[in-house]
């Protein structure tokens, strides 16, 4: 006769239970959340939209990422880490104002026109008919921080001699956030790279020299 003990000890050791494991991949999850937010803005995403993208229920999304406010507040910020940051590269690796903002203009036409992504830009789209105010007040905080980068990285253009000392640093880092965001918008509209590459390049023509 078989002992319960002697089924026990056949069994093994009991299990320890385990937590449920998350049944979907954050990062891909996050990337779909990226995509439908630059293609469609935030007021026109909704959370229904991003649990069928992004393929999870909505009790998985708020235990992931929060409500829809501050999932979009991540991808704002890993847009600009993922597909933001050329400007950044451009004035970190080129020695002069001019050509950092050559450059920078040159690979807007590029990343704004990429196949297979939304075009343009997610933090000049996600603004339109944006009715929350605190997400209107974000997106032009972070737009307003380029354009002063910019004037940064003139008036240093100007200290060093690269520019002429009667530059008008502010009007000229307007001028280049101005281009930006309509080569965003004209990207948008189905402007090509090479159509925005000749834009970028009439837009450098106004550029002083010292």
């Amino acid at each position: 006769m078989v002992s319960s003990h002697d089924i026990k000890d056949a069994a093994g050791p009991a299990s320890k239970p385990r937590g449920r494991p998350r049944s979907f991949d954050r990062e891909t999850a996050l990337e779909k959340a990226i995509l439908a937010f630059w293609e469609h803005g935030y007021e026109a995403t909704s959370v229904s939209d991003l649990t069928q993208v992004m393929g999870i229920g909505a009790p998985s999304l708020y235990a992931a990422f929060g409500d829809k406010r501050s999932l979009f507040d991540e991808v704002v910020r890993e847009y600009g880490e993922r597909y933001g940051s050329f400007g950044d590269r451009a004035f970190a690796e080129e020695p002069t104002a001019r050509a950092g903002v050559e450059r920078m203009l040159r690979e807007a036409a590029a990343e704004y026109t990429e196949p297979g992504r939304p075009h343009g830009c997610l933090i000049v789209h996600a603004a339109t008919n944006c009715t929350t105010s605190e997400v209107e007040e974000s997106l032009r905080e972070r737009r307003n921080a380029n354009i002063a980068a910019i004037e940064s990285r003139i008036r240093s253009g100007v200290a060093a001699g690269e520019l002429p000392a009667d530059v008008d640093a502010a009007a000229l880092a307007r001028h280049t956030g101005a281009m930006i965001q309509g080569m965003s918008q004209q990207a948008r509209d189905g402007a090509t790279k090479e159509e925005l590459e000749a834009l970028a390049e009439l837009a450098m023509r106004i550029w002083p020299r010292s």
